[in-house]
């Protein structure tokens, strides 16, 4: 088993794309798929590797996209059944929000309203294929959505941050649903009114089964400890220092400092490594180095430059570069 503090997948989410590689005839690395047959957890960078090792061999720009409408509720583990038999869509969203994390670490949502109409936006944190594998998450969402409300669900449309990975026509063909490129954010996005929408699976007793095990899940992967919260909170608020950051866990930063000294981690630590992954997204998504600098609190430009470099072994600009080169 991987070590709790790590961040990770759940198995049956790779499953879903070796399964799909077996069907398209791809060859994966035999090394990494014996790895991930035995893992009650799968690394992030195991999954970082699964990923690119797939889209390579498929050579099919929206591999990604086709594999999200393969997904079935078995391969998002007990959160994929928690979140069908809910009552209505509404609870569907709020118990995904919260229970992401068994699921995968790779990111983060989050549910807004603007006048009439509602989102459900993706916050990738992910450094490998990132555009495939928010299509993958985001046709997923549209697909069990629309199992899950026996075919009513009626979206608004899919809003991407990337740019398009193939001629808009390949994607008409794929799915139904209005798409748009270059957004702000990743996002769905529905008329309010279908936050009623009642579910065909509900079952109010196996929820709270499936609800008590998510929690238990939760609990073992470290979801509720001091670091993550310190995570989760820095990430909101990148600039924030030490004490600002204690006062809100109402402590005080030394500690704050002592406790985190209990995991074996320091805030010093923390606080780079989310800042690291803000960076990497932010470069990915094509936004100024003196702007990501300002965001997460750094003196100048140079100072972002300098710890950049110390953090990835590259400068900014030639990060992406790295990226272009990629795609």
């Amino acid at each position: 088993m991987t070590d709790s503090a790590e961040q990770s997948v759940t198995p049956r989410y790779g499953q879903a794309i070796v399964q799909s590689a077996e069907r398209m005839g791809l060859v994966l690395p035999i090394e990494l798929t014996e790895r991930l047959r035995h893992a009650e957890r799968v690394p992030l960078s195991w999954q970082d590797e699964l990923w690119e090792a797939f889209c390579s061999a498929s050579g099919d720009p929206l591999a990604g996209l086709r594999l999200g409408l393969e997904i079935q509720v078995g391969h998002l583990d007990s959160v994929g059944m928690l979140l069908v038999t809910c009552d209505t869509l509404g609870e569907a969203l709020e118990e995904l929000i919260e229970y992401a994390p068994v699921i995968g670490d790779g990111g983060e949502f989050q549910l807004h309203r603007k006048a009439e109409q509602v989102y459900i936006d993706y916050q990738p944190h992910l450094s490998v294929r990132q555009p495939e594998r928010v299509e993958a998450v985001m046709a997923s969402m549209l697909k069990l959505t629309r199992w899950a409300t026996g075919g009513r669900f009626q979206p608004s449309g899919i809003w991407f941050a990337h740019s398009p990975l193939a001629p808009l026509e390949d994607y008409r063909q794929l799915i139904d649903c209005p798409l748009y490129f270059n957004a702000p954010c990743n996002h769905l996005g529905f008329p309010v009114r279908q936050l009623a929408l009642s579910q065909i699976q509900a079952n109010s007793a196996l929820r709270e089964h499936l609800r008590r095990l998510a929690d238990q899940t939760l609990s073992a992967l470290g979801q509720h400890s001091l670091s993550a919260r310190v995570q989760q909170l820095v990430r909101t608020h990148p600039r924030w220092g030490k004490e600002r950051i204690a006062e809100q866990l109402e402590l005080s930063g030394r500690h704050l400092n002592r406790k985190l000294a209990e995991e074996g981690l320091s805030f010093k630590s923390l606080r780079e490594s989310v800042q690291q992954q803000i960076a990497c997204d932010a470069l990915q998504a094509d936004r100024r180095v003196a702007d990501i600098a300002e965001q997460l609190g750094f003196s100048d430009e140079n100072a972002f430059v300098r710890a950049f470099r110390r953090w990835q072994g590259v400068t900014p600009a030639r990060y992406k570069a790295q990226g272009v080169d990629r795609d």
